[in-house]
């Protein structure tokens, strides 16, 4: 998943949400020098992506994109099924993503000195830009996809993929409400049992 379902996966608890946004740059066990709700948030993180990539569902979105993407329709997926918490997340959330969005970034500004460099960094550029709310449109999935095809060097042609994402968008959001039904429930679980792991 991306960053927004990660996030919001974290339940309104604000150190697990940091641990979970910034997992991804946190190698090994390297997770354990962090306070014990940035581990646990680390630690979800790595829980979430372990089920996304097993998931049948998941995996039936990745087979509709188009075979030129490579090793990259994973990361497409995760962008496509964001899009579709942000574009419908009165469905999910009684805050607003405006609102959600602003007390993330808040949060991320309040705690900067927890963040590794490169997190420290995307970040001043993911609140100047608002990417948690520009994920509610398509123009603001293109954008990302362009970023994301810079960032590889063009070698995934992920700048294409918002044509996938029009052509079949019917079919991708019926695939990402089925999936993150069954991610909300695996990942509440989960979450309760590293509470109760880090308490004894």
């Amino acid at each position: 998943m991306n960053y927004l379902a990660h996030i919001f996966l974290s339940e309104d608890q604000e150190m697990i949400r940091l641990g979970n946004f910034m997992a991804d740059h946190i190698k090994g066990s390297k997770y354990k020098t962090y306070p014990t709700e940035v581990q646990k948030g680390i630690l979800l993180h790595r829980k979430i992506d372990w089920f996304t990539d097993l998931d049948e569902t998941a995996r039936k979105s990745k087979r509709r994109l188009n075979d030129r993407y490579g090793l990259y329709r994973g990361v497409i997926i995760d962008i496509f099924y964001d899009h579709f918490l942000a574009a419908n997340f009165a469905d999910f959330s009684e805050v607003a993503l405006n609102d959600f969005a602003s007390v993330f970034y808040s949060s991320l500004q309040a705690n900067e000195e927890l963040l590794p460099e490169k997190v420290r960094h995307m970040t001043h550029y993911m609140i100047r830009n608002d990417w948690l709310t520009s994920y509610a449109q398509t123009e603001g999935i293109r954008q990302v996809l362009l970023g994301m095809n810079r960032r590889t060097g063009g070698r995934g042609r992920m700048d294409m993929a918002i044509e996938d994402l029009l052509e079949h968008y019917y079919d991708f959001e019926l695939d990402f409400r089925h999936f993150f039904k069954k991610l909300r429930t695996f990942s509440s679980q989960n979450l309760q049992e590293l509470h109760e792991h880090f308490s004894h």
